[in-house]
């Protein structure tokens, strides 16, 4: 597991969590260590996303740069926007999809890291885009006061709905039966079989993110120190709680066994993980934090989830070559050889093979020729 911010500052920031068995009397520890900083981007990050494999980040400075969370490395970057690259949203390990200021979305194959789709989606800069846990479509918002619907295995707008003002974010439940769009203070609640609003959650100050802790339970972060969770249903403040000493910028929930987690940045520089409550109606407990000294702008959890992934693609989509084949082979060069990672690695283990396969056969061969000729040449003597 593994905690990754940017900030406004230029630097991305990896932290790897280690979790630590519960003593008596005492809940699970969980330690956030130092992993990486790193300076890629000429300007403030703005946009991150993580699949089992990546975690990308988009800048001011028009780029989204590829990390490889498994081999630690910078991967490469995306230079096709002009303008600041405002959202990344992955839709399992084979798609990514971005949007920015330059009122383009495109669709990135995450295999090849090739532009499969470029879509002329709003008359000015794209400020929020979600995908639905189908993968077959997508919503986006921008500063053309409208919401978009797309299809997104035409490549195509299937909706167009005018709102009274720029909205700033869109979200997806998690079931895809309903979706929030928020505009400056207020969320909207949309159900998906009548795309009109079924209320709206009035939070204190400007909404800065927002994330569903389940279908019907909502995570709203200001610009303020406060954390609220709200029932997308009755429009209730289930709780709320002191998150941070300054304005939090960023949130991600996920779940892992015992423990469903919200990780919270904020322009304080700290980064923390909470453990929720079963109904949400308590305040969250701290699991623990750790202080960047930067003023964070966007934050991305990373699990190594392959497997999890795979099985939950539709049966038409091919596994993705990044994550390791479920093959039932013994040695490691093979396990290698299955993911498929820079040629070197893969000439390398070509290269070793190849003494031993391609030297022996021929050799004996040529042996076998040289015995013939010699017979022959004895029987005309």
């Amino acid at each position: 597991m593994e905690l990754v911010a940017g900030s406004y500052e230029q630097v991305l920031f990896g932290f790897t969590v280690h979790r630590g068995p519960a003593r008596s009397g005492h809940q699970e520890t969980w330690t956030p260590v130092a992993d990486f900083t790193h300076h890629g981007h000429t300007a403030s990050l703005s946009a991150m996303a993580s699949n089992s494999r990546y975690v990308v980040t988009g800048s001011k400075d028009e780029t989204i740069h590829i990390y490889d969370m498994k081999r630690k490395v910078e991967h490469g970057a995306l230079v096709h926007h002009t303008g600041t690259v405002t959202c990344l949203k992955f839709y399992g390990s084979r798609h990514l999809i971005s949007g920015a200021e330059d009122g383009l979305i495109c669709v990135w194959d995450a295999k090849k890291w090739e532009c499969l789709k470029i879509m002329k989606a709003h008359r000015g800069h794209v400020t929020s885009l979600s995908i639905h846990p189908s993968g077959k479509l997508a919503l986006s918002v921008g500063t053309d006061k409208t919401l978009r619907t797309w299809n997104l295995v035409e490549g195509r707008s299937a909706f167009i709905k005018n709102i009274k003002q720029n909205a700033h974010i869109v979200e997806w439940s998690p079931s895809g039966q309903k979706y929030i769009v928020v505009v400056l203070n207020k969320v909207d609640v949309y159900h998906l079989d009548t795309a009109s609003v079924s209320g709206t959650i009035t939070n204190g100050k400007r909404v800065s993110a927002v994330t569903f802790l389940s279908d019907s339970v909502l995570a709203v972060a200001g610009d303020e120190e406060v954390v609220r969770f709200f029932d997308c249903d009755s429009l209730m403040c289930l709780c709320e709680f002191r998150a941070h000493e300054n304005r939090v910028k960023d949130m991600v929930s996920f779940k892992v066994p015992d423990h469903h987690v919200l990780v919270t940045a904020s322009n304080d520089g700290f980064i923390k993980m909470w453990t929720l409550t079963r109904d949400k109606k308590d305040p969250p407990s701290l699991l623990c934090e750790v202080n960047t000294g930067a003023r964070l702008t966007c934050l991305a959890v990373w699990l190594d989830r392959a497997t999890e992934e795979k099985a939950s693609l539709p049966p038409v989509a091919e596994p993705c070559p990044d994550q390791p084949k479920t093959i039932k082979k013994e040695s490691s060069v093979t396990v290698e050889e299955e993911t498929s990672e820079p040629n070197s690695e893969k000439s390398d283990v070509t290269d070793s093979k190849q003494p031993t396969k391609g030297k022996s056969p021929a050799t004996a061969k040529k042996r076998k020729m040289a015995n013939v000729s010699e017979k022959k040449r004895k029987k005309k003597m």
